[in-house]
């Protein structure tokens, strides 16, 4: 069936549909090596009740829809249209904080809501969500928790969507529904909120978890119109610590007795080059800081808060100076003369533009998954003995792990970065990207978020789970229009 700009402007009005080839070709694409396809149209509705209309027409004309909250830059390929014809639902208008809710710490968002916005609506109220590191100012905070972006406080995390709770979906197949502890009332928050029903536990409705099927999904299950996340109390009092290592097995064990005794907030394992590029201005103070840091880096923040702050903190300084002596470690205040406010600045805050990832050459790729920590440093030598074979320099490869589920697993990422104007270094990474994940892969990696060519191998490994998921997807989604292609899922006419 053609797909008529004006059936669409009856949904959304005609100011919210875009079909110039502009627009067009600024959803076609992201920074990922996904193929670019064009959508048809780009449309961008405001409520609920447009969102819902907008699935159902989907279903009538059995066209792919494509849901996508953040700004760019986009990097995963995730909301790159795998099928031509489709139509992106760009959710930024839906950008309402419903309610913040100091008693509960809790907050109730829109999709288009982000980090940028929220932040310091929360620090009015003594409140704070906890954040990736460094996210683009304009990234959809809902978007970020259904992706499991890894966030910094493990202590915090007591499962892998955490502080993300309870959402409002509207499903593939036009129908709306709420889950967890928002699921056993009525679809009307306010009055929800009323009969005293708050959205806080996300198991639910009864024993079922319907969150779970959204997370992950890249957006293949349904269009989440609201979400509530659960926020933490602003310290009053902080202090950030590091721990310099010539390896990182230097620092495994301490890491590990680190997250038992549930000490310290933030936790972040880096290596030189990701630390350097986390605080450098641009490519020349990158290389010149990467020189001087040392080969390995944990970030340990503590904080006081609420009652006897100060006291707090003194104790924390104290078991984690005893801590870090134990292992023979040493525990510094500022790393190479880089003082710890500078590097608390940083990672309490959004990324400044250009997006830091992007300042050491332009472009960057990222490989990650889950692993335990005691594995990564085997990970590490698997990446660079691919990178050596390649002839990219493993001198410039980032590296991030971070500590989640209290230390349960950790998420351990490496950048790639390149030049986009050299073709050659292009087309190297992508070699590297494609030969290295499998390789990963092969050896144990976890891919959990399976973007782009990822799925394949993710899904070749476990047919019964791509069955089952394929007949999850059959129920919520019958028609197939909610970004197929994507995961395990065949696209429209496939």
């Amino acid at each position: 069936m053609e797909i008529k700009k004006e059936q669409l402007s009856k949904i959304v009005g005609a100011e919210y549909v875009f079909n110039d080839s502009q627009t067009l070709e600024a959803y076609a694409k992201d920074l990922s090596f996904v193929l670019s396809v064009k959508p048809r149209f780009v449309v961008k509705p405001k409520n609920v009740d447009e969102v819902q209309r907008l699935v159902r027409w989907a279903n009538e004309t059995n066209t792919p829809l494509v849901p996508l909250s953040s700004g760019p830059p986009r990097f995963h390929g995730d909301t790159v249209p795998s099928t031509p014809g489709g139509v992106i639902v760009e959710l930024s208008r839906m950008n309402k904080i419903l309610r913040i809710d100091r008693r509960n710490r809790i907050t109730i968002i829109e999709p288009g809501v982000t980090y940028s916005q929220l932040e310091p609506e929360l620090a009015k109220e003594g409140m704070r969500v906890t954040m990736p590191l460094l996210p683009r100012g304009n990234k959809s905070i809902i978007a970020s928790l259904l992706e499991r972006q890894p966030t910094l406080i493990p202590r915090y995390n007591y499962s892998l969507p955490e502080p993300l709770r309870d959402c409002g979906v509207v499903w593939g197949s036009g129908e709306i529904s709420y889950t967890g502890h928002a699921g056993n009332g009525s679809y009307s928050l306010d009055e929800q909120w009323e009969a005293g029903n708050i959205p806080v536990d996300p198991r639910g409705p009864n024993a079922t978890d319907f969150m779970r099927l959204l997370t992950g999904a890249q957006g293949s299950m349904g269009i989440v119109v609201w979400a509530s996340v659960k926020c933490e109390i602003l310290p009053s009092i902080r202090k950030l610590f590091f721990i310099p290592a010539n390896k990182l097995e230097d620092l495994i064990d301490f890491s590990y007795r680190l997250q038992r005794l549930r000490l310290g907030d933030e936790v972040i394992l880096v290596n030189n080059v990701l630390f350097a590029t986390m605080l450098g201005k641009n490519s020349d103070q990158i290389r010149d800081l990467k020189e001087k840091f040392p080969p390995w880096v944990m970030i340990i923040g503590i904080a006081g808060r609420a009652l006897y702050p100060e006291e707090k903190l003194d104790v924390q300084e104290k078991d984690l100076t005893d801590l870090v002596q134990h292992f023979g470690l040493k525990l510094q205040t500022e790393i190479a003369g880089t003082a710890n406010k500078e590097v608390l600045n940083t990672i309490l805050n959004p990324s400044t533009e250009p997006y830091w990832k992007l300042k050491y050459k332009g472009g960057c790729e990222d490989i990650f998954f889950l692993t335990t920590l005691d594995k990564a440093p085997h990970y590490i030598q698997v990446m660079y003995a691919t990178a050596d074979a390649l002839k990219y320099p493993a001198s410039d490869i980032g590296i991030y792990i971070q500590p989640q589920h209290q230390g349960v697993s950790h998420h351990c990422e490496f950048n790639l970065p390149f030049n986009p104007k050299d073709a050659k270094e292009m087309a190297k990474v992508k070699e590297l990207y494609s030969k290295a994940s499998e390789e990963l892969i092969g050896q144990g990696a976890y891919f959990a978020r399976p973007y782009g060519m990822w799925a394949n191998l993710v899904y070749n490994r476990d047919a019964q789970s791509t069955m089952a998921l394929r007949k999850i997807k059959k129920i919520f989604d019958p028609n197939n229009v909610m970004n197929p292609g994507k995961l395990c899922f065949k696209s429209i006419g496939k």
